[in-house]
């Protein structure tokens, strides 16, 4: 998803408004959710030109879908994110000050104007993947699985497994021999 500025790049104050449906690059995805590569992502988008380069701020709008972490239900809804963000004009990028550890920049990378261009692919995939859950469920009183037989346990609200520990196994058995 590269875009041309050259039109109103170096014309402060120069805008452009982008509204565009364009396909989900790969990898907008973490373990079990993510949008599909090649689903529609709806941009709605301003770009503005300032003295260090271009100010890019809207939405994106996807379509997830993926697993409950708990229950494995398929999940599927629509997610809107923020975007905003500066490109820096190359050799316009502030400095950084650099950590007194080990001497890493604090910011890992810097988003640049290449060739009166703009990749808003990176981008994209950083505000998308960043707005995903870790651990995503259809409801947040979602039970899951029963550990020992994989049952959902919404579908038997009071299924449960008798739970002996294995020191007292042998002790069982004597019990029963009682009974008799």
């Amino acid at each position: 998803m590269v875009i041309a500025v050259k039109d109103f790049a170096r014309n402060p104050g120069g805008m452009r408004n982008l509204e565009e449906t364009v396909p989900a690059p790969g990898e907008l995805s973490v373990a079990m959710i993510g949008v599909q590569e090649g689903s529609e992502v709806d941009l709605d988008l301003s770009l503005e030109a300032v003295h260090e380069g271009i100010f890019v701020s809207g939405t994106a709008s996807v379509h997830v879908v993926g697993e409950c972490s708990r229950c494995l239900d398929p999940l599927a809804y629509d997610l809107d994110v923020d975007i905003q963000e500066m490109f820096f004009f190359e050799g316009l990028a502030p400095v950084r000050a650099a950590k007194e550890d080990d001497n890493e920049s604090l910011d890992d990378e810097q988003r640049l104007v290449e060739n009166d261009h703009i990749d808003l692919e990176p981008l994209l995939r950083d505000v998308v993947v960043t707005a995903l859950p870790f651990r995503p469920v259809c409801r947040e009183d979602c039970q899951g699985l029963c550990s020992v037989c994989g049952i959902r346990l919404a579908d038997e609200p009071g299924h449960h497994h008798e739970d002996l520990d294995p020191r007292w196994a042998a002790l069982s058995g004597l019990a029963e021999d009682q009974e008799n």
